[in-house]
């Protein structure tokens, strides 16, 4: 539990942070990097006791990925995913798929004797990128506003993506095993994804017309739509999680409903991300690195730390080489693309939750260690690099940025309420 001296200290450091955003925002210290080591430093000194248990990190963090999750989609239109913005669509249509087949073929390697689904649960794990750690290059105006573009909308979006992944190879690792109640493989990978695809999508419909409703009839202004942002947000993830459905991609899905029904006035989803959702994210870490680092750490063996070295610099960029092949997509581009996918919350978040819901996993320290080692090395590496990588680029856009520009989501921290979404 934290002692009253690490709330006040916590405390401190949250309005610290406040006083030098901006300066922060220009440097190779990010958010996300101060707080995960700051949680690592309270729990080493005693500041703070969160015990042998990740409930605290899980319940934060999953309240924090369904808003991000939801807030992101909000800010799609998945009409114009493919035809106004191919690169993105690349990214997570063939990138993501081909980054966990290449972690599991990699894995095979590092990690031998594992059972063949938890390998490909890992894989899966390490995939999704985090868009909170991307915040240094999405708002950094000397990278070209395309390239900002498309990380921010394939960094938001490729959780929802991951996740059905990570349920599927879950559910065969533990051979129908859910909450020690015995099931078929396919039924619960029915109620999971669909379940909660077809409950997502009715809530964010449902949400989104009745907010349109009393915005058009006056009932209400913007001023309230942080409220239903985390409303609506909360609906689908409970109403999932009722129906035997999964929450996470429950609220994947009710974004991008709620923000089709929305579309062209939603830009409060954006300012509830650039304030509530920013805070939400650091003391995420600031779990993440009290709780998480401590617990894992201590099972860490070389091999599992190639494994993530592997991924963070060869696996992801070659699977993101090849999704672009034929995209004409320059090389520094496409490097550039590779290397920013920094692993952070839905890591985090995704381990905690298989380990929670497949209690019969053989590797579950592990699997915990591996997603440990993954956070540390990307907060530190992706954190300490953004800032230099921006110089590769010129000022300046490139003549066709506005174009490809234009059906991709505003990246955050470029503060324009007139945007589309």
């Amino acid at each position: 539990m934290t002692t009253g001296l690490g709330l006040l200290a916590l405390t401190a450091l949250v309005f610290v942070y406040a006083l030098f955003g901006k300066r922060l925002s220009d440097s190779i210290l990010t958010g996300p990097m101060i707080f995960l080591f700051a949680g690592w430093g309270f729990h080493t000194v005693g500041l703070v006791d969160l015990g042998h248990s990740e409930h605290g990190l899980q319940l934060l963090a999953e309240v924090s990925l369904v808003v991000l999750l939801f807030a992101d989609a909000a800010m799609i239109d998945p009409a114009r995913l493919w035809k106004g913005a191919a690169v993105p669509a690349r990214m997570l249509l063939i990138g993501l798929p081909l980054a966990i087949l290449f972690g599991f073929a990699t894995a095979l390697g590092f990690l031998p004797g594992w059972p063949l689904w938890e390998l490909a649960l890992v894989a899966a794990i390490l995939a999704p990128t985090d868009a909170a750690l991307s915040q240094s290059v999405i708002t950094n105006p000397r990278i070209p506003e395309r390239i900002r573009r498309t990380l921010s909308a394939e960094s938001g979006l490729n959780d929802g993506f991951a996740l059905p992944f990570v349920l599927f190879f879950g559910c065969f690792a533990v051979g129908g095993v859910h909450d020690q109640v015995e099931v078929p493989w396919w039924v619960f990978v029915g109620q999971q994804v669909g379940l909660g695809a077809l409950i997502g999508a009715g809530v964010g419909y449902a949400g989104g017309w009745l907010l349109r409703l009393a915005q058009d009839r006056g009932l209400t202004s913007d001023g309230f739509g942080g409220v239903a942002v985390l409303a609506v947000a909360g609906l689908a993830y409970l109403a999932a999680q009722v129906g035997h459905g999964n929450g996470f991609l429950a609220a994947f899905v009710a974004g991008l409903a709620f923000g089709k029904v929305l579309l062209g006035r939603s830009h409060f989803v954006f300012e509830f991300i650039e304030t509530e959702g920013q805070i939400l994210t650091v003391l995420s870490f600031f779990v993440i690195g009290a709780v998480l680092l401590p617990e894992g750490l201590p099972h860490m063996t070389w091999p599992m730390v190639g494994l993530v070295l592997a991924s963070l610099f060869l696996l992801r960029p070659a699977a993101i080489w090849l999704s672009l092949a034929g995209a004409h997509v320059g090389t520094k581009e496409n490097l550039f693309y590779g290397w920013f996918g920094p692993r952070g919350l839905a890591t985090a978040l995704f381990a905690l939750l298989v380990l929670d819901a497949f209690e019969l996993l053989k590797m579950r320290d592990d699997i915990l260690a591996i997603a440990a080692i993954a956070v540390l090395l990307s907060v530190v590496l992706h954190g300490l690099t953004a800032a230099p990588a921006a110089t590769l680029f010129d000022k300046k856009p490139a003549p066709d940025d506005a174009s490809d520009a234009a059906d991709l989501p505003e990246p955050r921290g470029a503060h324009n309420d007139d945007r589309k979404v």
